[in-house]
């Protein structure tokens, strides 16, 4: 539409200011008065979760579109992770002993985004799901490497603040589960997973099925740390079992570096 066209008629915000100015009455006290589009007890109503649904598509997309996002890296990993010199802190020693795979997370995100600067800052851009952990690492690499980074970042009862290294306008949060996921996707060029939790898990099944069956082209996919992984999932067994088949066990590669993981990755189509 031109801009001609767009402003042709009078911009929803004047008249959601104009609508504010009424005389109070019982007429204008009434919560059916209230315009539709700027009445948040409507809005939250179990009859707009369609609306609601759009919404949180059409919001990120249209940031990331201005942003000029063009493609991301997505780096799923535990939010309880505790970086190398706060392993004295972590809940357990087994979480201490993984504060490596945080130095690891954080050394690939500033060397992908400095690829991504090189590249003129609009590909390979390091998404997260912003909040603490292996998440904050690879927000926090893309920040010392001079560029951008994005987080989605969902309402939880904990751990669901932003950690203070995404980008602020690439800075996002979700209510439902499965646009977040959408948009963990949508622009992904490749995929990194780091040990992790239930949600961890959950992001990799999800995207692992999405390659699986075609939903989704083939990207790199790498698991950082083979002793874990391998420990956590029986993939042989699932194989052998015939639950999945022995040429889904290429979907993915495991990876221990952050500079093994950028080599697959660069060299992923030529080893295709």
């Amino acid at each position: 539409m031109n801009d001609d066209r767009r402003h042709a008629f009078r911009h929803s915000r004047e008249d959601r200011v104009a609508a504010e100015q009424v005389p109070d009455t019982p007429q204008t006290l009434s919560p059916t008065y209230r315009l539709a589009f700027a009445d948040e007890e409507f809005l939250c109503r179990d009859e707009l979760r369609p609306v609601r649904l759009q919404l949180e598509l059409l919001k990120p997309e249209m940031a990331m579109n201005e942003a000029g996002v063009t493609s991301t890296v997505v780096l799923f990993g535990g939010a309880r992770i505790p970086a190398p010199e706060h392993k004295d802190r972590a809940r357990t020693p087994q979480l201490a002993a993984l504060s490596h795979y945080y130095e690891e997370a954080r050394i690939f995100a500033r060397k992908m985004t400095e690829i991504s600067l090189a590249a003129g800052g609009n590909d390979w851009i390091i998404a997260t799901g912003g909040g603490p952990g292996v998440m904050e690492a690879g927000n926090r690499g893309a920040e010392e490497a001079g560029g951008k980074s994005i987080g989605l970042n969902i309402v939880l009862p904990h751990e669901q603040a932003p950690n203070r290294y995404v980008t602020p306008e690439l800075c996002f949060n979700f209510h439902y589960f499965a646009l977040r996921k959408m948009h963990f996707l949508m622009r992904a060029k490749a995929v990194v997973v780091f040990p992790g939790g239930f949600g961890t898990l959950d992001e990799m099944f999800e995207s692992l099925t999405l390659i699986q069956t075609r939903r989704m082209k083939p990207i790199p996919y790498l698991l950082f740390g083979r002793d874990w992984w391998e420990k956590v999932v029986n993939w042989d067994m699932l194989a052998e079992a015939g639950t999945i088949a022995h040429e889904d066990l290429s979907l993915f590669r495991m990876v221990e570096t952050a500079d093994e993981a950028i080599e697959a990755i660069m060299g992923w189509d030529q080893a295709k």
